[in-house]
């Protein structure tokens, strides 16, 4: 186990080995005993690695007893989720995040090193306990209870730890934080990334955690909340609960439950988030933001990897760049709102679909694609999750995520082009 003082003294060593330009994203980042990656910029992902039980009944479960099924591990934790498919879409992205040494930690470093990817930011100590979340799924795979032990997250993943690794989040071409920080910790890692301009992505996690957004708003360019966490968001940063959630058990159309949570993302996009993206689960997304000159400046400074050309060309012979439903109407008052619809899938597991969607969403963004062809590759890799026994499938065939891609992105629709005046 490494001493903080040792770990202080080669962070020291390490900013000062390495140019120091933080406005350039092309820089190498050297990790230690590792390879420079071919002199490109590493997305970086702050947030939970857990491990997670998953415990699926075969006939519908009744209280107060055992019910016959199956139960599962798997590497689960948003950040570590969306980290997962990132690099299993060809991004190798710089992970920070905290997991004890204990059995559950062994699994989650040794699939991390297994992936090839850095440990360099995960904080590795015998007194943390790795998070761990049991997960009581029904029949039909959707989640109706869940037990989490994750308060590590929050007293290990320290401001202090975070700073550690400045120079990875500045060289960043963009940062994905998950809600599983505390407010200091999100503040600290937003706070860095603003100080170089580079794009922070807030992943909401949860109704509860989603609420912290209120802390680090102004930092935040892209979000993507569920239909609850976005009322949540709303209503958090608006010090009011003036939106009520969604009555459940209704089945909307696309237009009627985009104009019910209308209201709700105009907050998020007037408080300055530049892109917000619906989570709609079987619904798609939407992608919504106040015109599509928004959501190019939120790209401007990321430059794609060359390990992603393959991805990129592959994605773009399906989905070309300029999307026929694009506009370019737009004021400040203007709100535009795309619908991409879900595939038709046979449900496995549905605990790491969200997380694939961002995963997705981040990888394509990385590999120089623009926020229409990233939504719909999004969707296609959250198909691939939900089909899988894992939260992220063990491997993703390019070939048909480029197909799936490509029907989600000629089915995506405008449900939403006005002035909000």
């Amino acid at each position: 186990m490494e001493s903080s003082a040792q770990r202080r003294v080669e962070a020291i060593y390490r900013h000062l080995l390495l140019p120091r330009e933080p406005n350039s994203v092309l820089h190498p980042v050297s990790l230690k005993g590792e390879e420079v990656n071919n002199g490109e910029a590493e997305a970086v992902v702050i947030g939970g690695m857990v491990l997670d039980i998953h415990a699926t009944p075969s006939i519908p479960a009744n209280p107060r007893t055992t019910t016959p099924g199956k139960v599962r591990y798997a590497l689960g934790g948003v950040a570590r989720n969306v980290a997962d498919c990132m690099s299993k879409l060809g991004t190798k992205p710089f992970m920070i995040s905290a997991v004890g040494l204990d059995m559950a930690g062994n699994l989650l470093l040794e699939h991390w090193k297994s992936a090839g990817l850095s440990t360099e930011g995960i904080r590795k100590q015998q007194d943390i306990g790795t998070p761990v979340v049991c997960n009581i799924l029904d029949v039909s795979g959707e989640l109706a209870a869940a037990v989490a032990s994750v308060e590590a997250i929050e007293k290990f993943l320290t401001p202090e730890w975070i700073r550690q690794f400045k120079y990875n989040i500045c060289s960043a071409p963009i940062l994905m934080v998950d809600a599983n920080l505390n407010p200091p910790a999100l503040e600290a890692c937003c706070q860095i990334a603003a100080e170089s301009n580079i794009p922070v992505w807030f992943e909401p996690v949860s109704v509860a955690k989603s609420r912290r957004i209120a802390s680090v708003t102004k930092y935040v360019s892209i979000a993507s909340p569920n239909e609850d966490e976005l009322i949540a968001m709303a209503n958090a940063l608006t010090c009011a609960n003036a939106f009520p959630p969604l009555e459940r058990g209704n089945k909307y159309s696309t237009e009627s439950l985009f104009q019910k949570l209308k209201p709700a993302i105009w907050v998020l996009l007037e408080k300055g988030i530049r892109i917000v993206v619906v989570t709609l689960g079987s619904d798609g997304a939407f992608l919504c933001s106040r015109g599509p000159s928004f959501m190019r400046a939120v790209l401007e400074r990321i430059k794609p990897h060359g390990s992603s050309r393959q991805f990129y060309k592959i994605v773009t012979s399906s989905c070309p760049p300029h999307w026929y439903g694009a506009t370019n109407l737009e004021r400040d008052s203007h709100l535009f709102a795309v619908h991409f619809p879900a595939l038709p899938v046979s449900v496995v597991r549905l605990t790491g679909a969200g997380d694939c969607l961002v995963g997705g969403m981040l990888a394509s963004i990385c590999a120089g694609l623009n926020v229409m062809q990233s939504a719909a590759v999004g969707i296609a890799a959250a198909k691939a999750s939900v089909e899988a026994e894992t939260n992220v499938p063990i491997a993703f065939s390019l070939a048909n995520i480029a197909d799936d891609a490509r029907a989600v992105y000629s089915a995506g629709k405008v449900v939403f082009n006005q002035s909000m005046l």
